[in-house]
């Protein structure tokens, strides 16, 4: 190789070297200031990462399939194969299943979940994998906040008692319910929570006030009483929900209600995955 072309090459590699640099150290800083919330689009299920500013990945549910593996590559960097915390908010197959995949190909670092007994293969399977892999299992059995870093947690406000080792008559209501707090904004996650769990949190007056909120159970009318809605005021809801499913989700009684206290609503199925980012003061849809 001449001395010029040689010049060329060696100038060539270092300009494209300070682009990487450049390009890891913008996403590093950007990934310091920002909170995203990605409401994946796994069909009829549910399945969120969250990306903190600290740079921590949380995963919350696991779909009903492997969809939710796509999905974290599409909003994942290739390199990153971490999951600093799962979440399960409880073992219905649409909201389990897709976890075991995701056992064998991240490397997951502690699970939250409430210990309630479901005898799914999938949430069995689950719970093997997690054992073998010696993840840390943490139970969600009263009400507590989990420091993320600097403005940034998670506040836990159900189940407001153990059901760990306990069979309930209605898993849906066994569902963990929590706020996520970026400073000024919130988001409310309902995972699958029916009016029972909404009138109870409700009662206890809890402080259910939310930017966004994760509506319960895909949209049903078991959901979202017009009580409920009023209390956390979301400017916008989040339906995470399959295409011509076959449970008639979102309900359009739920639809009319969001709509009449000026609820802007995106549906995965819709709008496929769904992402908000939040400095701390204000949140944006991407």
């Amino acid at each position: 190789m001449s001395g010029k072309l040689y010049k060329i090459a060696l100038t060539s590699g270092i300009a494209a070297v300070l682009a990487v640099l450049f390009g890891f150290w913008l996403f590093a800083a950007e990934a310091g200031v920002y909170l995203e919330v990605d409401f994946l689009d796994v069909g009829q299920g549910d399945s969120t990462l969250i990306k903190t500013p600290a740079g921590q990945n949380i995963l919350l549910d696991g779909g009903p399939d492997n969809a939710v593996i796509k999905r974290l590559s599409e909003n994942l960097p290739w390199w990153d194969r971490t999951i600093d915390l799962m979440i399960l908010t409880h073992p219905h197959d649409d909201h389990v299943n897709g976890f075991n995949d995701i056992l064998k190909r991240y490397d997951v670092k502690k699970i939250i979940y409430t210990g309630v007994m479901h005898d799914s293969p999938g949430y069995l399977n689950w719970l093997e994998f997690a054992r073998d892999d010696k993840v840390p299992l943490l139970i969600i059995d009263r009400p507590q906040k989990v420091r993320l870093g600097g403005d940034c947690y998670i506040e836990f406000l159900y189940p407001r008692e153990s059901v760990l080792g306990e069979t309930v008559d209605n898993l849906n209501n066994s569902s963990i319910v929590f706020r996520l707090v970026y400073a000024n904004t919130v988001f409310l996650f309902m995972g699958d929570a029916e009016t029972e769990v909404e009138k109870e949190l409700l009662d206890k007056d809890v402080d259910l006030s939310a930017d966004i909120l994760k509506t319960g159970h895909h949209g049903s009318d078991t959901s979202s009483s017009e009580e409920f809605l009023a209390a956390v005021s979301p400017e916008t809801a989040v339906i995470q929900v399959g295409a011509d499913n076959d449970f008639g989700h979102p309900s359009r009684r739920i639809l009319k209600r969001l709509e009449r206290i000026g609820t802007t609503v995106y549906r995965t199925d819709l709008h496929g995955t769904i992402r908000f980012l939040s400095d701390g003061g204000k949140i944006k849809k991407d």
